[in-house]
């Protein structure tokens, strides 16, 4: 039997192998996976997936995340039309088709992409996708809220699942019994025989469902670390599931509408669908070395290296050369500084530095990197430097970059100074203190942020406004295609599982909140009414352009004017409100998934919610292992837990809670001229689409508003010089290497990307275990911050705080 773990063996058949049903080929395969990258030079208006980057902390309107899946409605039509002339007979149908016609999707995107049959007796939630899941679950929820502590903030994602459950669930179907048990009249095995597509697919929700750092860990970390009232572990843990399990009752009750329908496409699932036929359909890719083996060597090398940037040498994270060549140059500490600075020749040979923020370089096309970088370079080293030593709105003493907040004088700003003994605002104490500062660019960050809500929403409008308009009024009749007609073969989870899911969750979150003094019933209420009136129509527009108009900013305003002076409530609403649909978005993008590959859906519903609640367990577990072990955690002498994306959000909760937007860009502050940029955003798309529909062959071809602009939101907490370095790695690998060794990068990049990441993290965690109590001795390459004025120094000299 040939081992799919080894996708080489079969590199040299002696005689030409034909190809079998419901088989793709490299040459196809291959196509779908780059297109992304060829594609956004050729369409008029190049697309990015909804799922957000990865900043879950950054308060600012959220950066689209364009992984993957940048062109992706017009890509992969352009790679459907673009069919292969190997030579090898056209698929053909034999078993297990809608019927003898052929019949297919009405779209081409979904046709090229996803196959019309299914095998019913293929089984899926076997014993295997237990055992992996849990284990997959458990690893990614350790190390992803591991690094969520720290400086440089890693996330292993679905790739790495994808990759390395396929060997596992092939070595678990050669060494596991097959044996029939029978339990309470009910037989089952340890080993049903060969592993299969759909236990892959059902391993990789498990995992991945909830594998991040939840939105609602946030507020137990400000709560505990800044407002000191630490919200306890079984308190904590009911408001984590309750925040993402509510998310499963709106996704489920919207499967009518985003789900069922063909018009529904979701592009960002067909890339996951061609991935995972990659992995049990494609026979005759090319080359001695197989992906699996790229891994683990990327996965050594990776592991081995890490321990010299982020113990023996951590200079070489930041090798910031304007600090070395004048080190006692405040403007030039400014400059080149990446944690307080503008990342200006700041160079790294640490991946970290390069993947953990803006994720894996790899899976970017290059010419939306390219909008990205762009975009930085406008907001960081155009618009800050002139605003920042323009000293505008008093800021030429504070820092040039950072979330913290200050007085004035520039002195730090102490929130305990302004609050009662309920941690509310007290106006006298806030009269008598002075009112909160915050950076010129945070405060630019925040106005852009405004700007791209109402740009993508224009941009939506514009590019495919009658498309969503049309696929509205098709998903209201759901005319079957045939992936629905295959699936209903498969028992459909009935809405009262839902309903009670909500029921539960939403009395559950109504009682922490009140028991907890968290946020009162009827604002959890108003939070609940926020994802239940927008998960359907953002849907919808998620559906068919695969981007995802962000709530943060409608969410903040309404408790911000609401409640002021409430931080905690602020945040817990914007948990309940924003999240909660995003969070219901991401799972029926999943049951979409499992739609197009034929999943059970009651096996889809177990794995999700399962998937869930034993991350929650793990990711809390986490939280308050590091919060409670990790001395002086989330400050700067808490090195390299330094919480920057908790800082960020605590700096949010102080802002648009404890002090208000009715305060912070009132007529009266010297920050309401941001409001403005919110007119600005709807102007921003329109010159350029224009432009583009003038001139299609033209360089505005390549021009993306939103995603030019979508990187202000995550600026802070992202280290400046992260960017600068990622943009240069994506350059080698996804133009260079993408160009002129293009066969090598369809069959490696990924592997490559997987590896390196997966190195990284298990080589932190080993590292934290041995060196907790151990340091290098003092010398110059042991010191990971050589910009040492950039945090302390502003532009303008320092007024003393006056005693208090």
């Amino acid at each position: 039997m040939r081992s799919p773990i080894d996708d080489a063996a079969e590199d040299h058949p002696s005689t030409p192998r034909q190809r079998r049903p419901n088989e793709i080929d490299e040459a196809e395969i291959s196509g779908i996976l780059s297109m992304h990258f060829s594609s956004a030079s050729q369409s008029p208006a190049p697309e990015h997936q909804s799922k957000q980057l990865s900043f879950p902390d950054s308060d600012a309107t959220p950066a689209p995340d364009i992984r993957l899946d940048a062109g992706a409605k017009e890509g992969l039509e352009l790679m459907a039309t673009n069919e292969t002339d190997s030579g090898d007979e056209k698929q053909t149908v034999t078993k297990h088709t809608a019927d003898d016609n052929e019949e297919d999707s009405p779209y081409e995107v979904v046709r090229h992409s996803v196959s019309n049959k299914d095998d019913p007796s293929m089984y899926s939630l076997t014993f295997r996708v237990w055992l992996l899941g849990t284990v997959f679950t458990g690893v990614l929820s350790f190390v992803n809220q591991f690094f969520f502590y720290r400086q440089n903030q890693l996330s292993l994602g679905g790739s790495v699942v994808q990759l390395l459950a396929f060997p596992a669930g092939y070595v678990l179907s050669r060494v596991l019994p097959r044996r029939k048990f029978t339990t309470f009249g009910w037989s089952w095995t340890l080993n049903p025989g060969p592993f299969n597509i759909k236990e892959h697919v059902l391993i990789s929700i498990f995992a991945t469902a909830s594998s991040g750092s939840p939105y609602a860990i946030d507020v137990v970390t400000i709560k505990k670390i800044w407002y000191k009232s630490d919200l306890g572990f079984v308190a904590s843990l009911l408001f984590i599931l309750t925040s993402q399990i509510m998310g499963y009752s709106f996704a489920g009750l919207a499967r009518k509408f985003l789900v069922y329908p063909a018009a529904m496409i979701w592009p960002a699932s067909l890339i996951s669908v061609t991935l995972f036929r990659t992995f049990h359909e494609v026979q005759n890719f090319g080359g001695r070395l197989s992906r699996t083996k790229m891994f683990w060597i990327c996965f050594i090398g990776s592991f081995v290296w890490y321990f010299v940037p982020n113990f023996l040498i951590p200079a070489l994270s930041y090798i910031a050369l304007l600090c070395y060549m004048a080190p006692n140059n405040v403007i030039a500490n400014q400059l080149g500084d990446s944690y307080n600075g503008l990342g200006m020749l700041n160079f790294t040979l640490d991946w970290s530095t390069i993947s953990s923020n803006m994720g894996s370089p790899i899976a970017y096309p290059w010419i939306m990197a390219c909008n990205l970088f762009a975009g930085f370079v406008v907001v960081m080293w155009i618009i800050t430097p002139i605003g920042y030593y323009s000293n505008v709105w008093g800021s030429g003493n504070l820092p040039i970059y950072t979330a913290h907040l200050f007085r004035a004088n520039g002195s730090a700003y102490d929130i305990h100074e302004i609050m009662t003994a309920d941690q509310h605002l007290d106006e006298a104490k806030y009269a008598a203190y002075g009112p909160v500062r915050m950076t010129f660019q945070f405060a630019v960050s925040y106005g852009i942020g405004f700007a791209a809500i109402i740009t993508l929403l224009v941009y939506i409008g514009l590019h495919y406004g009658k498309e969503i308009f049309q696929r509205m009024r098709q998903s209201r009749d759901i005319n079957e295609d045939v992936h629905l007609r295959l699936m209903r073969r498969y028992e459909e989870v009935p809405h009262w599982w839902y309903v009670v899911l909500f029921v539960l969750t939403f009395a559950t979150s109504i009682a922490v909140c009140e028991v907890y003094h968290m946020m009162p019933w009827y604002w959890v209420v108003v939070a609940t009414v926020v994802p239940l009136v927008f998960t359907i129509p953002i849907g919808i527009i998620q559906a068919v352009s695969n981007q995802q108009p962000g709530l943060n900013v409608i969410t903040e305003f309404l408790i911000g004017y609401g409640m002021p002076g409430n931080p905690i409530a602020n945040v817990t609403f914007k948990v309940y409100g924003y999240i909660t649909m995003t969070q219901a978005l991401n799972l029926v993008s999943d049951l979409k998934l499992g739609h197009y590959m034929k999943i059970p859906p009651r096996h889809m519903f177990v794995v999700q919610l399962a998937g869930t609640v034993l991350a929650s367990f793990i990711e809390l577990g986490v939280a308050y292992w590091l919060m409670n072990t990790v001395p002086n955690i989330c400050t700067p002498e808490g090195y390299p837990f330094t919480c920057i994306s908790a800082n960020t959000f605590y700096s949010a909760s102080v802002l648009w809670g404890l002090i208000g937007p009715s305060k912070l860009f009132g007529s009266s502050s010297p920050y309401h001229p941001v409001l403005y940029l919110f007119f600005v955003g709807a102007i921003l798309p329109v010159p350029v689409w224009y432009l583009q529909r003038r001139y299609p062959d033209s360089f505005w071809k390549h021009i993306n508003v939103p995603v030019a602009i979508s990187i202000a939101g995550a600026m802070p907490p992202m280290p400046s010089a992260s960017i600068v370095n990622w943009f240069i790695a994506c350059f080698v690998f996804n133009y260079l290497i993408h160009k002129y060794r293009n066969t090598w990068w369809q069959r490696y990049a990924f592997s490559l990307s997987a590896g390196l990441d997966s190195g990284l993290a298990i080589s932190g965690i080993v590292q934290f275990g041995m060196f907790t109590k151990a340091k290098m001795p003092q010398w110059w390459g042991a010191d990971a911050e050589h910009c040492k004025l950039a945090s302390t120094g502003g532009f303008l000299n320092r007024v003393a705080a006056p005693a208090s």
